[in-house]
């Protein structure tokens, strides 16, 4: 009797509703095949119900992390009785809390579902945001923005292991670009609120800075409803998706089962994360990165200040910047999951953002500065969200990813307490100098780990071949010698 071939495509009896079927190869094993159209509608009703709720949370978490650049240029240090220095240490102090509590909570979200523990966090944040709106002393400052700090550390992490459990590794990075173009986003529409809000300076006697913390508060309580609601413990049993989607997903999840990983040892695969160079040069990138991510988008509306502006106008100005600046990213995203290349749209985006930065420091007209921005906005946010990215498909399985991408995040958001002291003082020289300089390290850095990636491609097929000895100590998740990582 003939075998089947290769190419022969059979229905499965059991899933004839789901238009599954298992493809039999020529040595008579089966793989399981999902029928393109009915996967490319799953994913955009994946996107419509998932991608507004992440956008959302995020978009809320970042808004106010960074709504303290919006009332510092609307007259809080001096109702607080705040020093130039105090202010900077307020900003910084926000990631001494941030960067203690990422790696345990990014461990943690399989245990405690991704339902509870962000939902927590954005109720206990939220309600931080709000009595922010009240507190008449820098150490009252200082209090909320700990609290802050240790709330939305666990957001970020939880968040992008969270898209590893809904996308394959090709569909990551236009979803985290949905999600870091809220970075940008917040900017825009945090400049357009705190304008408007600053507008009611007066209203109930509170100043104008107070309702921007209060009613951006209220916003974030209303959003932890939404993450409750709207982002199930396994994706795949989504309340939305019918029977045959459901399916679908349980076979995707089959076919990405090495690189999601199921109960695997959390301690093991802990050290294998540690043990790997690809994190700490990931990190290093990440936090090359983060300087110009959090040194811009708290500081930009102060930057906008110096350059002659007024307080409305540094706040309103900043909208098309950030605008810009996440239009840019999602166009590069999407054709970084179409090539399976990360690296390259890292190096190119970061040429517009040194040369952004160059002309902050050279040249004095101030509307060749506000072009400057956008320049820069390219860099600040395709830099760290195709980062992560690029560690995010690289590394499996789960509690792998989870390690590394928590202890990614710790040591690279170390650069927001940077960022909080390096712009202190109009026109903020040191603070673009350094950036520069962090974006040049970056670019290096950039190059070792492409060459460091590419080696470990050539060295499994390698072995694969049998051209040379198998001495891997780790031959699971992306160690394994079908795991291709991408440059």
């Amino acid at each position: 009797m003939a075998q089947p071939s290769v190419n022969e495509k059979r229905t499965d009896p059991g899933n004839e509703e789901a238009m599954i079927t298992k493809e039999i190869t020529g040595d008579g094993m089966t793989e399981l095949y999902i029928d393109p159209v009915k996967e490319k509608i799953l994913l955009a009703k994946l996107d419509l119900f998932f991608t507004p709720v992440i956008m959302l949370v995020y978009l809320s978490c970042f808004l106010d992390r960074t709504n303290i650049g919006n009332v510092k240029v609307a007259g809080m240090p001096e109702d607080i009785g705040a020093s130039a220095q105090q202010f900077s240490t307020a900003v910084s102090i926000f990631y001494a809390t941030y960067v203690t509590f990422e790696t345990p909570f990014a461990i943690l979200l399989k245990k405690l579902t991704p339902r509870v523990l962000l939902t927590s966090l954005c109720i206990v944040w939220s309600l931080t945001t709000i009595f922010s709106g009240f507190i008449h002393n820098v150490a009252g400052l200082y209090a909320s923005r700990l609290v802050l700090g240790a709330c939305e550390a666990g957001l970020f992490p939880s968040l992008t292991l969270y898209l590893t459990m809904v996308y394959r590794r090709e569909e990551q990075a236009k979803r985290v670009a949905y999600l870091f173009s809220c970075t940008a986003l917040s900017g825009a529409f945090g400049g357009l609120l705190a304008y408007a809000l600053l507008m009611m300076d007066g209203v109930a006697g509170y100043a104008g800075w107070r309702w921007v913390y209060i009613i951006e508060g209220v916003f974030s309580t209303v959003i932890a409803v939404a993450v409750w609601f709207g982002l199930p413990t396994n994706p795949a049993e989504a309340w939305f998706l019918t029977p045959e989607q459901k399916a679908i997903m349980v076979i995707r999840q089959k076919q990405t089962a090495e690189y999601l990983g199921g109960d695997e040892s959390k301690r093991y695969e802990f050290w294998v994360a540690l043990k790997d160079p690809k994190l700490y040069l990931s990190a290093a990138i990440q936090w090359c990165q983060d300087i110009l991510l959090y040194g811009f988008s708290t500081f930009l509306p102060a930057i906008l200040k110096a350059a002659g502006h007024n307080s409305l106008q540094s706040n309103y100005l900043t909208v098309p910047v950030y605008i810009f600046g996440a239009i840019a990213f999602i166009i590069a995203a999407v054709f970084s999951d179409r090539l399976r290349l990360r690296s390259p749209f890292i190096l190119f985006a970061n040429i517009f953002g040194i040369a952004g930065y160059i002309i902050l420091l050279t040249v004095s007209s101030n509307g060749v500065k506000y072009f400057a921005t956008f320049l820069c906005a390219v860099a600040v946010y395709n830099g760290p969200g195709l980062n992560v990215t690029w560690i995010n498909v690289n590394v499996a399985p789960h509690y792998r990813r989870a390690t590394t991408i928590g202890v990614q995040q710790t040591i690279a958001n170390t650069a927001g307490i940077v960022a909080g002291q390096i712009y202190r003082t109009s026109p903020y020289r040191l603070g673009h100098s350094f950036s520069l300089g962090a974006l040049a390290l970056s670019q290096v850095l950039i190059v070792i780990k492409i060459l460091y990636v590419r080696n470990w491609n050539l060295r499994k097929e390698k072995i694969a071949s049998g051209q040379t000895e198998d001495n891997r100590k780790v031959k699971t998740g992306d160690r394994a010698l079908d795991f291709k990582y991408h440059l």
